[in-house]
């Protein structure tokens, strides 16, 4: 199975004539969400065999609706590790959240902070990791309300991410958009994180709906707040992948080439920061 490092970027059909039939070499690693390519054939399935068998992948799934109340769609999750087994991606993440209840809601909607839920979901999650023989790795999503509440969020992600034995995806533009629409610390947040359980990243812009409300699109360039999160995250946890999201407002590859390259320099620099550390030099 292909390991991820260093930094990457979403792979999309719209991008597919910039980059074949020579992957840029500047992105380490392409993202994929499963249900997009899953029922797709001829030549869509042959230039994503193409792209696979030149570069490392992992996957971001879309519909696994990890809280939701309905059952836990088994034949599905089959369908993942199947296509996840044919093209050698060994990591599969998705979204602490839900987006199913009697029906798909097309949308990803906040699982309350509570115990009862947290047992709820590390079931799943378990049941999730049996079927699919390998690790589920969750991203901490942006929420804008928080129903019957009775933890706050870091209390919430560390209980799941303890009780499950999944692993995480932290989203540091996720952990700024929540920080100013509740009112909590971004950095007190990311410190209070489990190390060991990061093992992959997303960085993205997000818009300013106002001063006190930011809506997280993967439509805008990363703003520096958030760059300087991620900065911080690679302090505290160590440098870990990266991937630059970026859904709507897709600018040309080589501006998308210059965010996933200062990626790159960043995580750079934090090595550089902490080897020097580690060797007691002053900087």
């Amino acid at each position: 199975m292909n390991k991820i490092t260093g930094a990457g970027l979403g792979f999309r059909r719209e991008m597919l004539s910039e980059i074949l039939p020579e992957m840029p070499s500047e992105v380490d690693f392409w993202e994929v969400a499963p249900e997009n390519w899953i029922p797709l054939g001829g030549l869509y399935q042959e230039q994503f065999k193409q792209a696979s068998t030149q570069a490392a992948f992992s996957s971001h799934g879309l519909s696994l609706s990890i809280g939701s109340s309905d059952k836990l769609d088994v034949e599905f999750i089959k369908t993942i590790r199947q296509f996840l087994d044919s093209h050698n991606i060994a990591l599969y993440s998705e979204h602490l959240s839900y987006c199913s209840g009697q029906g798909h809601m097309y949308d990803l909607m906040p699982i309350p902070f509570t115990e009862e839920a947290v047992c709820h979901v590390v079931s799943r999650i378990k049941q999730v990791q049996d079927i699919l023989e390998r690790p589920l790795v969750l991203e901490n999503v942006s929420y804008y309300i928080a129903p019957g509440q009775e933890m706050s969020e870091l209390e919430f992600t560390n209980a799941i991410l303890l009780e499950s034995g999944c692993s995480m995806l932290l989203d540091v533009n996720n952990v700024y958009v929540n920080s100013i629409n509740h009112g909590y610390c971004a950095r007190e947040f990311i410190a209070g994180l489990p190390s060991h359980k990061i093992v992959y990243g997303h960085i993205a812009g997000h818009f300013d709906e106002a001063v006190d409300l930011k809506v997280d699109t993967h439509g805008a360039d990363v703003i520096e707040p958030v760059w300087d999160l991620l900065r911080f995250a690679y302090s505290t946890h160590g440098v870990y992948p990266t991937l630059l999201e970026r859904d709507f407002n897709i600018p040309a590859m080589a501006t998308l080439l210059n965010e996933v390259r200062k990626i790159k320099d960043i995580q750079a620099q934090s090595i550089s920061v902490r080897d020097a550390t580690t060797s007691g030099i002053a900087l």
